[in-house]
């Protein structure tokens, strides 16, 4: 235990460090390239945090554990939202660019509705794997084709927004950057989640429930830093960019990998379809009317998400250790803790008019 304690410390410190130098590179290399923060942090920074989900839905499904690489995923999507924005947000309220609302947001809610329609039948097979890698190249390169024709106004702003220290001007050092940070990002999110398996297999816990908590949340470490240290350093639509990004490189690029490489496809667990699954969609729509109501993310809202992401986890302890307590559990979540922050969010919205 001393040794994975050492081994999760020393992932941590690489995932802070890698963190600060991705967003540091990232950011410059916008403004170099022509390219938005907000268009880096969908593109680049996302897709690199993202890398430890790759690798390990990928390794997961060539060693025959379709659970682990579907949980990873769900898992790291409903952490992104939930733990990551709502940290993110109780830093400093997240003022969220029009085009997350109006184009990323929704382009999330619908590799989400494929995925979860591709799920229903219990395999996701290698020409839909196929057509989610298609999707995510299409996605990608209209991304960056759409950012390249921003006009120079709006690039001359990029640049007021994220002035380059002289040690960092050149190009070649923001890529450095870059790719420094994320051979540390997905050293680090290694370390982390070997420690963090290890515990969990000596406990007795299922691939699914490893897959969905502890796994999802050490590969989603990267995120986390990187969009925590972006909030910090004021660089929202990157740490809100990172997190959209993310997820829809997850569904699309991360379970398309895993799906071509598998014998049979992803084979989907009964759990994930029946539950998970479904609450990684709400979580998808459960952005769009919290961003409709002002375009930010507020302290209170961030703190209702980390409320959420704490009785989703809380529920998938009581599930795996078929607690007695798992039926009173679960009806007081739907029949009183929904309700009220439905309720609220109505109210939010009406006096933000």
């Amino acid at each position: 235990m001393l040794a994975q304690a050492l081994l999760f410390a020393l992932g941590l410190v690489a995932l802070i460090t890698g963190a600060e130098a991705l967003v540091r590179g990232a950011s410059r290399l916008a403004v170099s390239w022509g390219i938005s923060p907000l268009v880096v942090g969908l593109t680049v920074v996302a897709f690199g945090t993202s890398a430890p989900e790759m690798a390990v839905s990928v390794g997961a499904a060539l060693a025959g554990s379709s659970d682990l690489a579907i949980g990873n995923v769900v898992g790291s999507n409903i952490a992104n939202v939930l733990l990551i924005l709502g940290l993110s947000a109780l830093i400093a309220p997240l003022l969220v660019h029009e085009q997350i609302i109006r184009q990323e947001v929704p382009v999330m809610i619908g590799a989400s509705l494929v995925v979860v329609a591709m799920a229903l039948d219990g395999t996701i097979g290698r020409i839909e794997a196929g057509l989610l890698a298609v999707l995510v190249l299409a996605y990608t390169t209209f991304l960056v084709v759409q950012s390249r024709r921003a006009s120079p106004e709006t690039k001359d702003e990029y640049a007021r927004e994220i002035p380059a220290a002289a040690w960092d001007r050149h190009w070649s050092v923001q890529v450095l950057l870059v790719l420094g940070g994320l051979g540390l990002l997905v050293l680090g999110a290694g370390w982390l989640v070997d420690a963090a398996v290890a515990v969990a297999r000596v406990l007795g816990v299922s691939d699914l429930v490893i897959g969905l908590t502890v796994v999802a949340v050490g590969t989603s470490m990267p995120e986390i830093a990187t969009s925590l240290i972006a909030a910090l350093r004021g660089q929202r639509d990157i740490a809100v960019g990172n997190v959209i990004g993310s997820n829809v490189f997850n569904l699309l690029a991360v379970l398309g990998a895993a799906g071509l490489v598998s014998a049979g496809g992803l084979s989907v667990p009964d759990a994930a379809r029946h539950f998970d699954l479904w609450v990684m969609l709400a979580v998808a729509f459960a952005c769009l009317p919290i961003l409709m109501t002002g375009r930010e993310i507020a302290r209170w809202e961030g703190g209702v998400f980390l409320a959420y992401y704490a009785a989703y986890t809380a529920y998938l302890i009581l599930a795996a250790q078929r607690h007695e307590a798992l039926p009173a559990y679960s009806s007081i979540m739907l029949s009183y803790a929904v309700p009220l922050t439905v309720i609220t969010l109505v109210v939010s919205f009406m006096r933000r008019r």
